[in-house]
């Protein structure tokens, strides 16, 4: 019955997109936003002219390609509309792909069919970023794609087939190449939990193995020890991450040529020290992704409990909150950046949220650093619940070079660590239904504004 279920639910998701990107494509019919640099681009390759390139454009031809490898295989046209289809597929591909990482994450066995993608999957694909971006000819949805086909590979131990995906993934955003890092890192975590699942049942205590504790035991104790592991797995590792030399030597040369990681308009994305992007990741993950934080199998007060108890049960604790806070606060002061982007535009919803939220007063983002800490911890409870330290910690350790050195606050970057960080957390069949009716009520608002309220032409708001 879940089987049929879970088809209909995803035909009838296919259907709707269907009608939405009908109503874009009818009341959008030029070029908008990004677009116009993007879509002449591709146009450009589609008829050939391989040696044009628009020197505005900051990412990679990953995507134009894609778009002529569609055209070639499909006879597909490069028109406005068929452009911003190739998204609306790649968005398709979401569920079934979700549906696998889900069950790769929680060691579970996956849908037996890519017509089955699970209902969570289904609601995890409609994330607002993901999803308005599916009507328009941007980047987002390849990155996302390819990101998570190579987290996919790398967990199962495809680890070639990773470093190809990786690779495409790069010729999207340069950035990939962190996510990139991590699909290896957590094949290699697979790995080892592949390989003490083996040793616990052959009972060979020989075999060396990662020591990796449940993150939610681990103590500070736990560091050496894992360190001390290390070493006597070398061999094992070096095996696993050799063919990721192919998208590592591939982005080292592209920054040689390129002079830097930073692709056309340099003078407006030079690389800065810029911490609170990572207050933001968590702020905009705890609004998004709320259904998923106050989900916990023992109820909303529970996980505020234990946020409560993490930061607050005992003079230790009460020190270190309170010293977490004054570091967050005074990284606040010497690295905030207002990139001249973020106010010069009023199309988009950074605009508003930093000009009335931000710039209310003085002290707002100063109030708002003991939030950022208890809602990094909330996610810390909830996603480690079911992982292991390292694990746990990966995505915050990537989220580092991703993050940290980009000026502009833009929710389009926050979305594969989202999506990542969704997989991790397990939640009940009612929370995944609350999920999908939050992500729709969001997709409605922001899918109607852009469509009916903005004004026609280049007025129109979007993220």
């Amino acid at each position: 019955m879940d089987i049929h279920r879970n088809t209909l639910v995803y035909a009838a998701y296919a259907v709707f997109n269907v009608m939405v990107a009908k109503e874009v494509n009818d009341l959008v019919q030029e070029p908008y936003m990004d677009e116009p640099f993007h879509i002449p681009q591709a146009q450009a390759y589609c008829r050939g002219e391989w040696d044009y390139w628009d020197p505005k454009l900051t990412t990679p031809p990953g995507l134009y390609i894609l778009s002529v490898v569609l055209k070639k295989v499909f006879l597909f046209k490069c028109t406005i509309p068929i452009l911003r289809m190739n998204n609306l597929l790649l968005n398709l591909m979401l569920p079934p792909l979700i549906s696998h990482c889900l069950a790769l994450y929680r060691s579970d066995r996956p849908p037996r069919s890519l017509i089955q993608p699970t209902v969570e999957s289904i609601a995890i694909s409609a994330f607002p970023i993901a999803w308005f971006f599916s009507f328009l000819y941007y980047t987002e949805l390849g990155s996302v794609v390819f990101v998570l086909a190579t987290i996919l590979a790398a967990g199962r131990g495809a680890h070639v087939l990773a470093a190809l995906t990786g690779a495409a993934s790069c010729t999207f955003r340069q950035t990939n190449i962190v996510w990139v890092a991590y699909a290896a890192a957590f094949g290699i975590l697979q790995d080892m939990r592949r390989r003490r699942t083996h040793s616990q049942v052959s009972n060979n205590s020989n075999e060396p193995v990662l020591y990796d504790p449940m993150a939610l035991d681990a103590s500070l104790s736990d560091i050496p020890i894992i360190l001390f592991s290390v070493p006597a797995i070398l061999p094992s590792l070096i095996q696993t991450i050799w063919p990721y030399v192919v998208p590592v030597a591939g982005f080292a040369s592209f920054v040689f040529w390129n002079g830097g990681i930073v692709l056309g308009d340099k003078s407006n994305h030079t690389p800065t020290l810029h911490v609170p992007q990572l207050y933001y990741f968590v702020a905009f993950a705890s609004l998004f992704g709320f259904p998923v934080l106050i989900s916990a199998e023992t109820g909303i007060m529970s996980l505020i409990g234990e946020v409560t108890r993490r930061m607050f049960g005992g003079t230790s604790r009460v020190i270190t909150s309170v010293a977490l806070t004054g570091l967050i606060m005074i990284s606040i002061y010497w690295f905030t950046i207002q990139h001249p982007f973020l106010l010069a535009d009023n199309r988009h919803y950074t605009f508003y949220i930093w000009r009335r939220v931000y710039l209310a007063h003085w002290s707002v983002p100063y109030l708002l650093a003991p939030v950022y800490l208890a809602c990094a911890w909330a996610w810390f409870l909830r996603a480690g619940k079911h992982q292991t330290l390292l694990q746990t910690l990966l995505l915050p350790i990537c989220l580092l070079p991703t993050l940290l050195p980009t000026p502009l606050i833009e929710p389009r970057y926050f979305l594969i660590p989202y999506i990542i960080l969704r997989l991790q957390a397990r939640i009940p069949n009612r929370a995944v239904v609350f999920e999908a009716v939050w992500y729709g009520f969001i997709n409605w608002a922001t899918m109607f504004v852009f469509l009916y309220m903005g004004r026609e032409g280049v007025g129109r708001f979007m993220w």
